[in-house]
C-alpha cells in the first residue's frame, strides 16, 4: 500500500506539472490571438481611413507614425513584411535593429503560403529567450493581400514556473508527513494483523513427530484466524495419538524381534549339547582307561555352549536395562588411555591435543564406549592385511570433548551405513549386533553424538562428542 501511494503521488505531480504546463501554453496562445485579433482590427480601421492607395509599396506611408502608436497600446512589436518576405517597417527601435533585425527566412515563408487560413505561428528563440512569432496577411478592400504581418510574442513562464515549484513543494511537504504516518500506521496495523500468523507460524515450526508438541491458545482473532488455529490443534491432537502408537508398534516390534534373536542364539547351543550329552551317554565306560579324559573334554564342550549362553544373555540384560550413571569428574584423555592399555596390539596409535579434558561423565560407561569402538576396529582390520593402523584421538572442540577412532579397515558398505546403530545388526559371523547400539544409548543419555565416515575398502572413523558445561571447564 505505501508503495501504490508513492507510485499515485508521482504521478498526481507529474501529472500536475503537465496540467501547469498545459495551462501556461493555452494561456499565451489565448493572449498572442486576441492581441492579434485586436491589432488586426486596428490596422483594418487605419487601411480603410488612409488617403493613400492601398498597395505595398504604401504600406510604411501609412503606418509610419501610426506603428509605435499600436505597438505601445497593445505592448507588442509589430513588424511588416512584404510579399515576398523582406522587411517594410517595424515598431522596433532603431539601435536594436542594428543587433537583430526582424526576417522571415525562407522555409517560413513557404508554409505560410501553405495553409488554409494564411496564418501560422512559429516557436523561436530570442536572446534565449522563448517566443511564439504570429505570421498572417494584411488584404485590402478586396481582399488582396498586401503585406505580411509579424508579431513576435514573449512567452514569459516565470509566474506558471513559480506556481509549478511551490505547488511541487508542498505537496511534497504534506506527502512527506503522510508517508511518515502511514509507514507509522502500517508498522503497528500489519503488526496486530500478522501476530496472530506469527504465533501460528512459530508453532508450525516448532511442531515435530518426535516430541510433545503444545496446543496454540490465542483469545482474539478472526473466524478465519480461530478456524486456522482449530485445525493446528486437532492436527496436535491426532500426530500425539499416531506417534503414541507408532512408539508403541516399534517397542512391541523390536522386542518381537529381540525375542526371536535371544531364543535363536540360545538354541544354537544347546543342539551340540544335546548331541554331546547322547553322544556321551552312549559311549561312557566306566572302565575305559580314557574315562577321565573323555569327561573332561565333554565338561569343557558344555561350559563353552554354556558360557556362549551367558554372553547372550547378557548382552541383552545390557541391552535391555543400561546401568545408572555413576557420574564423576574425570579426565577424559587419561580415562581413555587406560582403556586402551588393555589392548595388546601394537598398531593402535593414540594422540591428545590437550593433556587434560575434565568433564563428568561415568568412567565405566566411557571406558565401555571406548573399548566396544576399539574392537570393532580391530575386526574390521582382516587378519591377512598388511600395514594394519588404528588411530585414537582426543581433543577439544568449543563446549565438547571428541574421541575419534579411525581404522584402514574394509569399510561399511552403502547398503549398511543406514543400518550401523540397529541393534541385532551385524555384518560379523559371530555376536548379536549390540554394540554399537548400546554405546549409542550411553552417549545420547549425555546429550552427546556418535557419527562415523566410511569408504569401502578404505577403513572407518567414527566420532564421538560429549559436551563439557560451563563448570566443568573451570573445574
Amino acid at each position: 500500500m505505501i508503495f501504490l501511494t508513492l507510485i499515485a503521488s508521482i504521478l498526481i505531480a507529474f501529472v500536475s506539472y503537465y496540467q501547469f504546463k498545459k495551462e501556461a501554453k493555452e494561456y499565451h496562445q489565448d493572449r498572442l490571438e486576441r492581441k492579434e485579433n485586436a491589432i488586426i482590427e486596428n490596422i483594418n480601421y487605419i487601411l480603410n481611413n488612409t488617403s493613400f492607395p492601398l498597395t505595398t509599396e504604401n504600406i510604411q506611408y501609412i503606418f509610419k507614425d501610426k506603428i509605435h502608436e499600436i505597438a505601445d497600446i497593445h505592448s507588442l512589436e509589430i513588424n511588416f513584411f512584404d510579399l515576398q518576405g523582406n522587411l517594410i517597417i517595424s515598431s522596433k527601435p532603431v539601435f536594436k535593429m542594428d543587433s537583430i533585425r526582424p526576417e522571415i527566412n525562407a522555409s517560413t515563408l513557404k508554409i505560410l503560403k501553405g495553409t488554409i487560413d494564411k496564418r501560422y505561428v512559429e516557436f523561436t528563440k530570442i536572446d534565449g529567450l522563448p517566443y511564439r512569432s504570429s505570421y498572417s496577411y494584411i488584404k485590402d478592400n478586396k481582399f488582396k493581400p498586401l503585406a505580411i504581418l509579424n508579431l513576435p510574442y514573449e512567452e514569459d513562464t516565470e509566474f506558471y514556473d513559480n506556481e509549478i515549484k511551490n505547488f511541487l513543494i508542498r505537496f511534497g511537504q504534506v506527502y512527506f508527513v503522510m508517508l511518515l504516518i502511514s509507514i507509522f500506521l502500517s508498522y503497528f496495523l500489519s503488526s496486530y494483523i500478522t501476530k496472530s500468523l506469527k504465533i501460528i507460524s512459530d508453532k508450525i515450526q516448532e511442531t515435530n513427530f518426535n516430541q510433545q508438541n503444545q496446543k496454540i491458545e490465542l483469545d482474539e482473532g478472526s473466524k478465519e484466524i480461530n478456524l486456522l488455529i482449530e485445525s493446528y490443534n486437532n492436527m496436535v491432537d491426532k500426530l500425539e495419538d499416531s506417534a503414541t502408537k507408532l512408539a508403541q508398534s516399534e517397542r512391541e516390534q523390536a522386542w518381537r524381534e529381540m525375542a526371536k534373536q535371544v531364543a535363536h542364539e540360545i538354541k544354537n547351543p544347546l543342539t551340540p549339547m544335546r548331541l554331546t550329552v547322547q553322544s556321551y551317554q552312549r559311549r561312557f565306560d566306566l572302565n575305559d582307561p580314557k574315562a577321565k579324559e573323555k569327561l573332561d573334554d565333554f565338561a569343557k564342550i558344555l561350559i563353552q555352549q554354556i558360557d556362549t549362553m551367558s554372553s547372550v544373555a547378557s548382552a541383552f540384560s545390557n541391552f535391555a536395562s543400561m546401568p545408572a550413571q555413576q557420574n564423576e569428574t574425570l579426565d577424559v584423555v587419561k580415562v581413555v588411555q587406560l582403556a586402551l592399555d588393555i589392548f595388546n596390539e601394537d598398531f593402535i596409535r593414540f594422540s591428545y591435543t590437550e593433556e587434560e579434558i575434565i568433564a563428568s561423565l561415568d568412567r565405566t560407561q566411557l571406558i565401555r564406549v571406548i573399548t566396544n569402538l576399539v574392537k570393532n576396529a580391530i575386526q574390521a582390520i582382516p587378519e591377512n592385511q598388511e600395514n594394519k593402523d588404528i588411530f585414537v584421538r582426543v581433543f577439544r572442540k568449543g563446549n565438547h570433548a571428541i574421541i575419534t577412532v579411525k581404522d584402514n579397515g574394509k569399510g561399511v558398505s552403502e547398503q549398511n551405513k543406514a543400518r550401523i546403530f540397529e541393534p541385532k545388526f551385524t555384518t560379523k559371523s559371530s555376536g548379536m549386533g549390540l554394540g554399537l547400539a548400546i554405546i549409542k544409548n550411553i552417549i545420547e543419555n549425555y546429550n552427546g553424538t556418535i557419527t562415523f565416515e566410511s569408504e569401502e575398502g578404505k577403513g572407518t572413523e567414527f566420532t564421538v562428542s560429549f559436551p563439557i558445561t560451563a563448570e566443568q571447564e573451570i573445574i
